[in-house]
């Protein structure tokens, strides 16, 4: 809490009145770039903000003309930064500082010292607009902009933070941003960082970060389908570490093991960890029973399996696995130059009765796909065609098939998932999950507002498109026989 102290400095009457005539003339300048000029060829623009501002942060700097100090103290020190300040520029940015300057000049505020260290930024933005930060400042930041309301630089910071979620760091920085918008109850944030964490999982499990997620974000990681990771089985290992270096109370271990999708795990890797794992010993009996269904579902097939389970539930969804019996990777080189196409294969499903039983997948790429409706026109009193629009306007389009059908195809469906990878600050991350309906061979809404064409498009990595193509085995209910 701020503390009041002392009385209003004496201050030449000039110097406040140059300062808001800085400020005035600020405004004024920028209304008179944007005034209608009459068109007159011969007007032109003096533009000396830069100049403006350079004066304003000078003010600040020297300390010319102020008539209000800012004492900042931590409680790590007995010393107090003090900041010489102008009452009208600190009242215009935040109505903190108006109610606290309104009958007093000489405040005195308490900072913790991750904020403290970041005051002179905070005030150099209330003069000149402007700061520059680092990935670890973007909390501080947003605490001194929340707490003093200048809304302008809160808003600037929430986005720096989305924006740099790809940003590598030595110790990681989304898990913390996630909980920091959890605590502010900015839903936006959360749903961002959630979101990057989901895509990139496979990157998280393995860094320093790992270890600080919290119980929460933990089980909502673990509740959703589009988790991004090699297999289920990655998951279960970064799960087993993250209990051992954690050590949460048996309920909530419990809890956490049985969000673990035990029919994705293969029959021997299941035997594996009932032998070797400390976790899953120490807890087996609150997963048995998930053990036991999971060597029932790869001991039958599917279709008997599901007459007497319920298929529709999390625990037989696949999430996105990059193993390669989930799908390809697919590089396209120069991908607005024409139309491609090509093959590969994925397992019939994930159960072990079906194992050694392939389904080959086609695959159509084109950079600029017309529908019908828009596609040239031709007349036969005409020569040439009626072009209703230019073919640069056509769309990316993705398309894909079965090469083949097959009996074994009964009660179950294919999910396609279509996961873009861009390179963002050094590293090949997922910018897009593209999820194909499962009656629909293509996604309507692919690359929609990427433009293939420029070679700098966020989109191309070195001009190659990076995709991968993910089918997902779908199993449906049938007719559960009665007993």
């Amino acid at each position: 809490m701020a503390r009041l102290t002392g009385t209003r400095p004496v201050a030449a009457c000039r110097w406040g009145c140059t300062a808001t005539a800085f400020l005035f003339l600020l405004l004024t300048v920028q209304a008179a770039q944007k005034a209608d000029l009459s068109g007159d060829a011969t007007a032109a623009t003096i533009n000396h903000s830069l100049t403006l501002l350079q004066r304003l942060q000078e003010l600040l700097q020297n300390g010319n003309g102020s008539d209000s100090v800012l004492r900042v103290r931590t409680a790590a020190s007995d010393e107090a930064k003090v900041f010489h300040t102008h009452q009208l520029l600190l009242s215009l940015q935040s109505e903190v500082f108006e109610t606290l300057l309104r009958n007093q000049s000489v405040v005195t505020l308490h900072e913790p010292p991750e904020t403290a260290a970041l005051f002179e930024k905070f005030i150099r933005y209330l003069y000149c607009g402007g700061v520059s930060i680092l990935l670890h400042q973007a909390i501080p930041m947003h605490q001194l902009a929340s707490k003093y309301r200048v809304w302008g630089l809160q808003r600037g910071v929430a986005d720096y933070m989305k924006t740099h979620l790809a940003s590598e760091s030595s110790q990681g920085h989304v898990v913390g941003w996630y909980h920091y918008a959890v605590r502010i109850g900015d839903v936006a944030l959360q749903e961002s960082c959630l979101q990057f964490l989901a895509w990139n999982l496979s990157a998280v499990l393995g860094s320093a970060e790992w270890g600080s997620v919290s119980v929460e974000l933990l089980l909502l990681l673990l509740e959703r389908s589009d988790l991004v990771l090699h297999s289920e089985l990655e998951l279960y290992t970064a799960v087993e570490g993250w209990l051992g270096h954690r050590q949460p109370e048996g309920p909530v271990a419990e809890r956490v093991l049985r969000a673990i999708r035990y029919p994705m795990i293969a029959p021997s890797q299941l035997f594996r960890l009932q032998a070797q794992s400390v976790v899953l010993a120490r807890h087996y009996s609150a997963v048995q029973d998930l053990l036991f269904q999971a060597f029932q579902f790869h001991a039958a097939s599917p279709l008997h399996f599901a007459k007497y389970f319920d298929v529709n539930c999390s625990m037989f969804l696949p999430r996105n696995y990059l193993a390669p019996s989930w799908g390809s990777q697919w590089v396209i080189n120069n991908p607005a130059r024409d139309d491609r196409s090509t093959s590969f294969q994925t397992q019939l499903g994930p159960s072990s009765h079906d194992a050694g039983k392939r389904v080959t997948w086609n695959v159509l790429f084109s950079p600029r796909w017309l529908p019908i409706s828009l596609r040239p026109v031709y007349s036969d009193s005409v020569s040439s065609a009626v072009q209703a629009v230019r073919i640069e306007d056509g769309r990316p389009r993705l398309v894909i098939t079965p090469a083949m059908s097959s009996p074994d195809f009964a009660g179950v469906s294919f999910q396609k998932t279509v996961l873009v990878g861009v390179r963002q600050q050094g590293r090949v991350l997922v910018k897009h999950a593209y999820n194909f309906h499962q009656s629909s061979d293509e996604a309507a809404d692919f690359l929609a507002h990427a433009d293939l064409q420029k070679r700098t498009s966020e989109y191309l990595i070195d001009n190659s498109l990076h995709l991968h193509i993910i089918i997902k085995p779908v199993y449906h209910s049938l007719i559960k026989v009665k007993n």
